[in-house]
């Protein structure tokens, strides 16, 4: 029989012990689980950034895994503690949109606000739910605990959403869209997925002009901007052996143009 899956998405690095205090609750309930980091490097308090990380990933694990993820900026408000199950997965964490995206990609069918007393660790710190209400939570369920014991039902037509921006359509002709994420390379992800037909496209970014598409970054010269179709299947802008991010002085939520080449 196979090792049940969780994976582990923060912003808390590693200098700290909190990332291995989770593992520590996880191994205590769950023995048998293998934990996956997915990312700890998330910047603080950056929830968009971990939804993206966290929708680029979780189509490549075993069915059933478990994703638990702690970018929580609301930690010890009134915002709800909450697991999800979709068709594939399972997801714990704080009901903030952090699950936003990859849910878009896989529908949610089933969600619960964690209430119940004996799945989370006494006394519950009011700054570290990730260790006294999400770990308990995301062991239990890969040790086979139902979701419905975890706490009250939860209609997931109310689980918070992201506020990002769909690229809009301009009546002249083109796409109005935006910067969704700046990987560790500088490179500009946009929010704009591209279809296998759309490759006669010209890029507009920081007030500069990106002329077509490439396939690669070794199709222009080192310092040279290129736009591409990303591994994710976004739209990225990149500075070959740079960071388009410092060349353009742009960042998440600025805006791209795409028109027709």
């Amino acid at each position: 029989m196979s090792r049940p899956v969780i994976t582990l998405t923060t912003d808390f690095g590693q200098t700290d012990g909190y990332v291995g205090a989770m593992k520590g609750v996880i191994l205590s309930i769950c023995p048998q689980a293998e934990m996956v980091d997915i990312s700890h490097q998330i910047r603080p308090q950056a929830v968009q950034e971990a939804a993206y990380v966290l929708s680029t990933v979780v189509g490549y694990f075993p069915p059933g895994a478990v994703h638990l993820a702690v970018v929580d900026p609301g930690v010890g408000s009134l915002r709800r503690a909450v697991a999800v199950q979709t068709e594939r997965a399972m997801y714990v964490g704080p009901d903030n949109g952090v699950f936003g995206l990859a849910i878009k990609q896989d529908p949610a069918r089933q969600a619960v606000h964690l209430t119940a007393r004996r799945y989370r660790l006494f006394p519950t710190s009011a700054t570290f739910h990730g260790r006294d209400v999400f770990a308990p939570a995301a062991a239990h369920l890969a040790c086979g605990v139902a979701l419905d014991e975890l706490g009250e039902a939860l209609p997931v037509s109310e689980l918070v959403d992201l506020p990002i921006p769909a690229p809009q359509h301009r009546p002249g002709g083109g796409w109005r869209c935006a910067i969704l994420h700046v990987d560790r390379f500088g490179n500009l992800i946009t929010n704009f997925r591209l279809s296998p037909r759309q490759r006669n496209l010209k890029v507009g970014a920081g007030g500069r002009w990106i002329g077509s598409l490439h396939r690669t970054f070794a199709d222009v010269a080192p310092g040279e901007l290129v736009a591409y179709a990303g591994s994710s299947g976004y739209l990225e802008i990149a500075v070959r052996e740079g960071s388009a991010a410092d060349y353009l002085s742009l960042g998440p939520g600025d805006p791209v143009q795409i028109e027709e080449a």
